[in-house]
């Protein structure tokens, strides 16, 4: 037991002797670093350094493509009702955001209203009588109907994936809802009380167009939600569906240029008005981030842009003596644009041009182009359907004069549109009622500042132009006729005609008679383009830069080019189809040696116009820019 003792006692005293040198050891380390680290400079994060840092950063983002997405993985946003403040982000006043850029586009568009096409009535003859003004376009698209809510549909699917913008649920609902709500009670208001006729003279409720103002209040909200405060691509993408919106509702005739152009003004009016409302009432409230911040002083830029086209209307060809043509109405022009500036002054760029200009009038190529009705049909008419039964005088050369058009018949009578007329149905079939230009330019570009906002531009631009076509197709139907007579023909010496061909006499010529055979013709009737050439413009604009990346413009540009429009006009195709050979032959003949309206001497040949024009055109319109 004792031995045990000494030796626990001797164990506890070689321990501390450990222990104490174990210290010892560690004390002289710490002092040998404390050695090598005392001029060392202390570390510079301190913590209010970086809360400074990191506030600036959610101020001023780096404006790059990849904040599109989100830098974590967002969750999805589902407090529809729960009101979150972030407390850094800078509260909106009243009116803070009004750019009233929406006043003179609902302007311009009440300025052209007046200028109008004619009305493409949809109407079959089945009455039986004289009313066949059907008139057929192939150009029908129902997108327009879906790209109208294309800004929402981001908006929300956006927020409700979590990606954060610049409100909560509360306020956004909010300020959508009195957005809408503003657009539909002017639009609803002016569309009643000014009682404008659609295109295709459907419905007295043209202008404005509701289509376009729905789709230019989404552009706006998505602008504003994530266009200012996440990327400005979100901007550019919302805005240019909306034009695009715009663009189909003119094609698809359900509006004209001036509906879609005040109704572009309406909707970011309204989105303007609903978000200052929103400011008005939530104050700081709702609010998560702040505007994106550029520094960038150089005004490089990408725009989307709708304007309004002016210059030539009206386009005429000239064949020997004969004088034809037709005229046009105010273009619909569509632009996407940019330049990249050295510095605040010059800059390169280009532009890509979609001018769109429909026919007001179709002149000489149709006998009845109004108001109310567009016949196509009625210039092939007068050439033709006598020569079915009705209204003979029995006189052989009356009766020719009849199967052509000239006397007697009268077009009014029930026999014209009976089951054995030869013409039983005749419509156009519009494939294309535009004359469309394609222009892409490329240029030098210049900038004076006016101050912190303002700057006036101006440009110089090189280009290559192409035309897609006017095109409209005839179509008949009817029942197949022959005509018996007697043709002489003298070639005897000294008995020749003024142009030195033998004469001609026709004898026996009996009535029209169905063959029992029916026939169906479709044709180009009348085909309008152009050769592609070289384009020259240039151009005035006032640019308003209301936040640092984000500016809207007002433009009046000039462009030159020289066109060689060709025109084929075939209005008589049909009638070999509608007759036997020998009636055709003698109906080309007649037509030939006649005198009056058609007398060209060219008989059922289709008909070919040339013509150089110097084309000078100005368009004046509004653009959305995006600065980089």
């Amino acid at each position: 037991m004792y031995f045990w003792r000494v030796r626990t006692k001797q164990y506890e005293r070689n321990m501390n002797i450990r222990y104490f040198f174990t210290f010892v050891a560690v004390a002289l380390t710490i002092q040998a670093n404390a050695d090598n680290y005392q001029d060392t400079e202390p570390l510079k994060l301190e913590v209010p350094e970086m809360k400074i840092e990191l506030g600036k950063l959610y101020e001023q983002p780096t404006l790059t493509l990849d904040r599109m997405a989100p830098t974590a993985s967002p969750k999805m946003d589902l407090d529809f009702f729960k009101l979150k403040t972030n407390p850094s982000v800078k509260p909106y006043k009243f009116m803070d955001d009004l750019t009233f850029v929406g006043v003179p586009l609902f302007v311009a568009g009440w300025a052209i209203k007046s200028d109008k096409a004619m009305f493409r009535v949809n109407q079959k003859a089945e009455d039986g009588g004289k009313k066949n003004t059907q008139l057929l376009t192939d150009f029908k698209t129902g997108i327009d109907d879906y790209t109208q809510f294309f800004g929402p549909a981001m908006t929300v699917g956006l927020k409700l994936g979590g990606y954060e913008g610049r409100s909560d649920w509360p306020r956004l609902l909010a300020s959508a809802g009195m957005s809408y709500a503003i657009m539909a009670g002017f639009v609803n208001g002016i569309k009643y009380t000014a009682k404008e006729m659609r295109p295709d003279g459907s419905t007295a409720n043209s202008w404005p167009s509701g289509h376009t103002a729905t789709a230019f209040v989404g552009a706006s909200l998505l602008h504003k939600e994530y266009g200012l405060t996440r990327s400005p691509w979100w901007s550019v993408a919302g805005y240019g569906v909306a034009t695009a919106t715009g663009v189909m509702r003119v094609l698809n005739n359900r509006h004209w240029i001036s509906d879609v152009m005040s109704g572009a003004g309406i909707g970011i009016m309204s989105t303007e008005l609903g978000y200052a409302l929103g400011d008005l009432i939530f104050k700081r409230k709702g609010l998560l981030r702040n505007d994106l911040v550029l520094e960038s002083e150089k005004p490089s830029f990408f725009s989307v842009s709708m304007g309004l086209g002016l210059g030539h209307k009206e386009l005429e060809f000239e064949d020997g003596d004969d004088v034809v043509g037709l005229k046009f109405r105010a273009a619909t022009v569509v632009d996407a644009e940019g330049a990249y500036f050295f510095n605040k002054y010059i800059g390169v760029g280009g532009r890509l041009r979609v001018r769109a200009q429909s026919v007001k009038d179709f002149g000489d190529f149709a006998s009845s182009v109004g108001a109310e009705d567009f016949l196509v049909w009625e210039s092939l008419q007068p050439h033709y359907e006598t020569a079915f039964p009705g209204d003979y005088t029995g006189d052989e050369y009356e009766n020719l004069l009849n199967f052509l058009g000239k006397v007697g018949y009268q077009t009014e009578s029930e026999s014209a549109w009976n089951a054995n007329a030869p013409i039983t149905n005749s419509y156009g079939i519009v494939k294309s009622d535009h004359i469309t230009e394609f222009t892409g330019s490329v240029g030098v570009y210049f900038n004076l500042p006016l101050g912190n906002h303002f700057s006036l531009g101006t440009k110089a631009l090189i280009g290559r132009s192409i035309t897609q076509e006017l095109d409209i197709d005839g179509y008949a139907e009817g029942n197949k006729k022959d005509i018996n007579y007697t043709l002489t023909i003298d070639n005897r010496q000294g008995h020749k005609d003024i142009f030195g061909d033998p004469t001609m006499s026709l004898n026996d010529l009996q009535y029209p008679n169905n063959t029992g055979e029916k026939w169906t013709d479709e044709w180009e009737y009348l085909t309008i383009g152009a050769k592609s050439s070289t384009s020259f413009g240039t151009g005035l604009s006032l640019t308003y830069r209301y936040k640092s990346n984000f500016s809207w413009r007002l433009f009046c540009d000039y462009d030159y080019t020289r066109k060689d429009f060709t025109a084929k006009y075939d209005p008589f195709h049909f009638v070999e189809k509608s007759m036997t050979s020998g009636a055709s032959l003698l109906a080309d003949a007649a037509l030939t040696m006649s005198t009056g309206e058609f007398a060209d001497g060219k008989g059922l040949e289709a008909r070919e116009y040339k013509t150089r024009k110097y084309m000078n055109y100005w368009t004046l319109g509004l653009s959305f820019l995006v600065n980089f």
